[in-house]
């Protein structure tokens, strides 16, 4: 907004039946202090109608996280409509801890013509937050503070699937920027299975990254 002008922005609203209230609050509220244009477009009763036609073929197995990624899906055909119909390009909001180990949906969370967090750590992403907030509360504290959660099941949280980022970025800066290996990785202090997890992660990624969008470097 503050580079391109706060009408030239366009934000949008997608909660689902998963979506917590403050999620919902914190997003308004973030809109209002960028005084940019919103849309708000709900997506519970798409991703009924997704269930109707699949659960013949999901044969009563449990919820896990091929629905997870439905919604992730619908958010991101909603998306594409909409630059489609008027144009406009669709930012991709992937920082690179995410895009590094997997954690988006491809078709998903990772669509979009630009990503422009895709080469900032997720512990940066916090660092430039605070950075907006410096001469006065644009990003609404919640945000910033709350624990990270891409709210696809009820409670879930960033922390059920990724180490603590503080944790994960030092071990991805070492492994990507520093050109260290998992010997070299544990010396320096890390826990064994959380290194040798991570970097696994990131390997068997690659497909991910493959197809995600140009980034801002």
């Amino acid at each position: 907004v503050r580079a391109l002008g706060n009408n030239n922005v366009l934000s949008v609203m997608m909660p689902s039946q998963f979506s917590s209230q403050h999620s919902v609050d914190d997003s308004v509220e973030l809109v209002k202090n960028l005084g940019s244009p919103q849309k708000l477009v709900t997506i519970k009763e798409i991703y009924d109608k997704f269930k109707i036609q699949l659960d013949p073929h999901f044969v009563d197995m449990p919820f896990d996280l091929a629905e997870e990624n439905i919604q992730a899906r619908i958010r991101g055909v909603l998306l594409m409509a909409l630059s489609n119909k008027f144009g406009y390009i669709l930012l991709n909001t992937s920082n690179k801890s995410e895009a590094a180990v997997g954690y988006g949906t491809l078709y998903g969370d990772m669509n979009g013509g630009l990503s422009v967090l895709g080469d900032v750590y997720k512990t940066e992403v916090f660092e430039l937050a605070r950075y907006i907030n410096k001469d006065g509360e644009i990003i609404p504290e919640n945000i910033i503070t709350k624990p990270p959660s891409a709210e696809l099941r009820p409670d879930q949280k960033d922390s059920d699937s990724l180490p603590d980022y503080a944790i994960l970025d030092e071990i991805l800066f070492q492994y990507i920027e520093q050109r260290q290996g998992p010997k070299e990785i544990i010396r320096m202090g890390f826990d064994e299975a959380i290194v040798r997890k991570t970097l696994k992660l990131v390997n068997i990624n690659e497909y991910k990254r493959y197809q995600t969008p140009p980034i801002l470097r």
